[in-house]
């Protein structure tokens, strides 16, 4: 159970696979967090997110219990009881009413999706479409590589160029995106071993009206580990991410990444940074190597 004794809040809005690694941390260390979210969470690595407590009811990743709230006075309940809560707002709005110490943006959509530097004292964001210094506090550089985990406190974090990071010399192959818009149907589960051209699932592509129903069998790319795949039952749209091969076989898929607690920590090492520096919302004019 964490320790109870700090009483700082801070928000993450996010509760996919590496929001939970910013989650981790900041718990461990004994901060008051409260996970936004969706009402319909889109994680792919669904065994170590922890978003999934919205369908699931309370749900744990590693050390972390995550438990659904639903008003703002329940997440006190949770904290005493060491749980993380987890309250679907995914505007933010709740963000005045709670006034919290720091505000994390780990959504990762690539874009900002309307967070802003006067949040909170200090704001963070993950990933391309930040300017740091101007939306947010701090970025943090989430490209796989000599930078990852890098704080940039002003400018912006590397742009999206939609190749998938390298993992064990496997790139664009070990990520399955929908190859029409329609409902996702488990063929495979999260953790199973899989050779290239096995079937992963289906994707029933219904044309509007709800005739002309076609099933799309989707295989897999290559030989690995199916470490992410959407809910069963999703309505996906053409094009958007759903499942995640990782070549590496021999990999413990229900424990938190080695990315996600790289920029877990990254997060952590510049909200103490920047409260430490007491800059808070101004604008910082220095770059952390």
């Amino acid at each position: 159970m964490q320790n109870n004794e700090n009483n700082e809040i801070v928000i993450i809005r996010g509760g996919g696979d590496l929001a939970t690694g910013v989650v981790q941390k900041f718990y461990r260390t004994g901060f008051r967090v409260l996970i936004l979210e969706t009402a319909a969470p889109t994680a792919i690595r669904r065994s170590v997110a922890l978003c999934e407590a919205v369908y699931d009811g309370p749900v744990t990743v590693e050390d972390i219990s995550c438990r659904k709230i639903g008003i703002i006075s329940e997440a006190e309940v949770c904290w005493k009881e060491g749980v993380v809560p987890l309250l679907i707002d995914p505007e933010g709005k709740s963000i005045c009413e709670i006034k919290p110490e720091a505000v994390i943006d780990a959504i990762i959509a690539k874009r900002n999706l309307g967070t802003t530097i006067d949040m909170a004292e200090v704001t963070i964001a993950l990933g391309p479409g930040f300017n740091a210094g101007v939306d947010v506090n701090a970025v943090i550089e989430t490209k796989r590589g000599h930078d990852l985990g890098r704080i940039i406190l002003n400018g912006y974090a590397e742009p999206d160029t939609g190749i998938p990071g390298e993992i064990a010399g496997e790139s664009t192959r070990r990520v399955i995106h929908a190859p029409a818009d329609g409902v996702i149907r488990h063929i495979k589960n999260i953790g199973d071993i899989v050779d290239q051209g096995e079937p992963l699932f289906m994707v029933d592509n219904i044309k509007s009206g709800g005739a002309g129903a076609k099933s799309i069998k989707v295989q897999a790319q290559m030989n690995g580990l199916l470490r992410g795949l959407i809910r069963d039952g999703i309505q996906v749209h053409k094009g958007m991410k759903i499942a995640d091969i990782d070549p590496r076989t021999d990999i413990n898929w229900r424990t938190i990444s080695d990315k996600a607690r790289c920029l877990g920590g990254a997060a952590l090492e510049a909200y103490l940074f920047l409260r430490e520096k007491g800059e808070g919302r101004r604008v910082l004019r220095v770059e952390s190597g």
